[in-house]
């Protein structure tokens, strides 16, 4: 259930078990992907984990209950991107106190569940802050946690680069109108191998333009439709094997 196409009468039938709410960003990726990339790819796996979820029971003959997917949050924690043009950042901080208190409205229909399903690397941190604080909150009743996508795709994990390929399989599984084919070998062309300059376990560079020219990090020609429908499944049943841990844990 997408709570941005029903009613409010809708919610107030439905039996929702959990709410989903898709965290991204609008920053660069490359000149190949959109600068929606990490938003539309955490909606496409919040959507494709909430399937899963309802269509798997609970083990014991009895049906789950729904997904409330909210509208996605397309504001992150993206300074590091600020020297690519487009790009929108806010505060940890600003981002924090946004995230925590748009969960906790949820929390005032009795959805005390809560997965924030994230899309970028750069609001990890912050997240993991959030799903603490609010399931500590003696205010209410609510329990989150925090699921980035691309941590939860097995061996592919490895490959995550940015803008590489497997932000640009999802892609190209989900939204492939969207992705600038013919710049694809650009992309890879001017691409880093890694993230960062490391020395002794140390991150030196700060902002990813001291380490990519164009934005991107890891092959993007790496990344194939088939590729993100594989991540994609890998991804949607993780999810839903969370978030049934979510809805049958005790709130603490």
């Amino acid at each position: 259930m997408r709570l941005s196409e029903v009613t409010w009468t809708d919610v107030r039938d439905a039996d929702v078990d959990v709410a989903f709410l898709p965290v991204g960003s609008t920053e660069q990726h490359g000149p190949h992907a959109p600068l929606g990339t990490d938003a539309l790819n955490a909606v496409a796996v919040a959507e494709a984990g909430a399937d899963a979820y309802e269509g798997a029971g609970d083990g014991q003959g009895a049906d789950r209950g729904e997904v409330a997917v909210a509208p996605p949050i397309p504001v992150g924690v993206a300074e590091e991107h600020r020297a690519f043009d487009g790009t929108m950042w806010v505060s940890p901080e600003t981002f924090r106190a946004y995230v925590r208190e748009a969960a906790e409205s949820l929390v005032s229909h009795g959805v005390d569940r809560v997965v924030f399903v994230n899309g970028h690397g750069g609001n990890v941190e912050a997240l993991a802050e959030v799903a603490r604080q609010f399931s500590r909150d003696d205010a209410h009743a609510g329990y989150g946690v925090a699921f980035t996508w691309f941590d939860a795709v097995g061996d592919h994990a490895s490959d995550m680069g940015h803008a590489g390929p497997l932000e640009t399989a999802l892609l190209r599984a989900t939204n492939p109108e969207l992705v600038r084919e013919e710049r694809v070998e650009e992309a890879s062309a001017g691409a880093a191998d890694r993230w960062g300059e490391w020395v002794a376990g140390v991150n030196l560079a700060h902002d990813s333009d001291e380490f990519t020219d164009n934005g991107v990090v890891g092959d993007p020609r790496e990344g194939d439709a088939e590729r993100g429908a594989e991540l994609l499944d890998r991804a949607s049943a993780s999810l839903a094997e969370l978030t049934a841990a979510v809805v049958d844990r005790d709130a603490v």
